[in-house]
């Protein structure tokens, strides 16, 4: 994998390139004009990893370039700032380095850094080491943690110390609200918080009209789309099977004061199992299905897209939101789909800039009479 060139004066051209490659693939579609949401030129990221490179006396941050001609080979690429990333985590940098250039105990064996920050300047360093944390490294670290204003996660095989906490605080105003939310150190989360916004207000705006229906949310994850959503319906049902991130999202809605929304651990094959009567138990009984009328579905699938059966279900619904990473398998998914609903529209999100990735949103609404083979 190549590291980003960040190049602000070319950040235009880059994203009128990806902006002609979508429009050129979903032609066949005939979605309204792409809705394209920029990013921001530079410093972006709001979570990023390192390899640790030890030299002799000196280490630094580091990534790998893989050789196109020879696949086994990497060349290391020293990193001592990291315009993808956000201005906190260009700031932590050289004074961690710093900090662990003095200190023996906290430089052994470390192998891996990485940071997770907030638009307003939460910080969260999880140092990862091919040794166990004692208590000299505990001390030393909370010395650190002090000094930088951040919290800090040791981790070895099989340990993990959390000396203060596990988790920051992110903060969006999206439309004149402010959502919060917690989240969770080596759990998913939108790395580009600009971009994330845009998402929330263009799924928000997508889906105002939707008071008398509810909707049902697949791959919830900590409730990113789910609070940022749930005044536009009715109620919302939503799903997630990470224990960590049904936890967050739980702690999320108590944030942001969401009542109408609760989220099931259960998978997303699993949740259209119960929809079809095909599944029981006490969790499925506690939704109360039978007294939601669900309108509008929405997926954040992983890349690998949708399979046909889940693609099939979700015919079921007037209207889908569609939250892709990987436009292929969008494409492929559209083509199923399409049989019986329309792209209403279609939005182009630059999450990853100067990279070959792709985020997109698609409405799609059911067509009056389904498309015959």
């Amino acid at each position: 994998m190549a590291v980003p060139v960040v190049d602000p004066e070319r950040y235009e051209s880059q994203l009128d390139a990806k902006r002609e490659r979508i429009t050129a693939q979903f032609a066949r579609f005939s979605p309204p004009p792409l809705e394209v949401f920029p990013s921001p030129s530079s410093h972006y990221r709001q979570r990023c990893e390192f390899r640790i490179w030890h030299d002799g006396d000196d280490l630094f941050y580091a990534m790998f370039e893989v050789d196109p001609a020879d696949p086994k080979r990497k060349a290391v690429i020293r990193l001592d700032e990291y315009p993808v990333a956000g201005e906190r985590i260009n700031a932590l940098m050289p004074a961690l380095r710093d900090a662990l250039l003095a200190s023996d105990t906290l430089r052994r064996k470390l192998f891996q850094v990485e940071f997770l920050t907030t638009l307003n300047g939460e910080a969260l360093v999880t140092l990862i080491y091919h040794r166990q944390l004692d208590e000299a490294w505990e001390q030393e670290a909370r010395a650190l943690q002090e000094s930088l204003n951040v919290s800090i996660i040791g981790r070895a095989r099989k340990q993990r110390l959390v000396l203060e906490r596990d988790h920051v605080w992110e903060r969006l105003n999206v439309e004149g609200r402010e959502f919060v939310y917690q989240q969770v150190e080596n759990s998913f989360t939108q790395p580009n918080a600009a971009i994330c916004r845009s998402m929330l207000g263009w799924a928000r705006d997508v889906t105002r009209e939707s008071r008398d229906g509810d909707l049902v949310e697949f791959y919830c994850g900590n409730g990113n789309f789910t609070i940022a959503l749930a005044e536009n319906f009715r109620r919302v049902v939503a799903t997630e099977i990470s224990r960590t991130s049904v936890a967050s999202a739980n702690v999320n809605l108590e944030a942001n004061g969401v009542a109408n929304a609760v989220v099931a651990r259960m998978s997303a094959e699993e949740f259209s199992e119960a929809l079809a009567g095909e599944k029981s138990g006490r969790r499925v009984a506690a939704l109360a299905l039978d007294e939601h009328d669900f309108t509008t579905a929405l997926v954040d699938p992983p890349r690998a897209g949708l399979d046909a059966h889940s693609c099939e279900q979700l015919k079921a619904y007037s209207r889908i939101v569609y939250i892709s990473c990987n436009p292929n398998t969008l494409e492929a998914n559209l083509e199923q789909l399409s049989a019986t609903h329309i792209v209403t529209r279609f939005a182009l999100f630059d999450q990853f800039p100067y990279t070959d990735h792709c985020e997109c949103g698609v409405l799609l609404e059911r067509r009056e009479a389904p498309v015959r083979a």
